[in-house]
């Protein structure tokens, strides 16, 4: 074995411990997740596409079906690092996309983000990326307005109740989501 090599494959075996119990997991939140490897590309050496794998191990963004198909294809040969790097990529980040949404929903979301998610589930891998990155936003501001009109339409509310949920009405989808999580208690 090669000397880069094995330094690039010692690198990954201390670094994969620490980065499958830190992936990321994706709240009903407002940001943007970032795509995992979004420059990974398949270099001319085996030794560059070794050293991307390994990049990609270091990225936090990377769930664990990539971190998975990452370790494999470095353990491999160069061609299952070509593999990897080709299409195998693309569907591990999709496989982690799909978890990412049913995490979503395992935390029981209002309808307009159960409607969206389950059609991203139902699409394509782009679907899914959309979804988690442009979707889930508008779909969850949906959700919240919803919440707050139910809230405007309870029986005698007090009147800093109505006008806190009727600002957050006015206001930006982070507005209506600080309100329904937050808001409407400390009023």
């Amino acid at each position: 074995m090669n000397p880069t090599r094995a330094a690039l494959i010692l690198a990954a075996a201390a670094l994969a411990p620490a980065l499958l119990l830190s992936t990321p997991s994706f709240a009903a939140g407002t940001a943007t997740p970032p795509v995992c490897g979004a420059t990974a590309e398949v270099g001319a050496k085996d030794t560059d596409n070794a050293f991307t794998i390994v990049k990609l191990l270091t990225d936090r963004a990377c769930g664990k079906g990539v971190i998975r198909e990452a370790n494999a294809a470095l353990s491999g040969t160069p061609a299952d690092r070509v593999a990897f790097l080709t299409t195998g990529l693309a569907r591990a980040r999709d496989e982690d996309n799909k978890v990412a949404i049913l995490r979503i929903l395992a935390g029981k979301p209002g309808r307009g983000v159960t409607r969206e998610a389950n059609k991203a589930l139902d699409g394509t891998a782009a679907d899914r990326a959309a979804f988690l990155a442009t979707g889930l936003r508008p779909a969850q501001a949906e959700d919240d307005r919803v919440t707050t009109l139910r809230i405007l339409a309870r029986p005698g509310i007090s009147d800093a109740l109505r006008a806190a949920a009727n600002k957050a009405l006015d206001g930006t989808p982070e507005d209506l989501r600080y309100f329904v999580t937050v808001g409407q208690y400390q009023v």
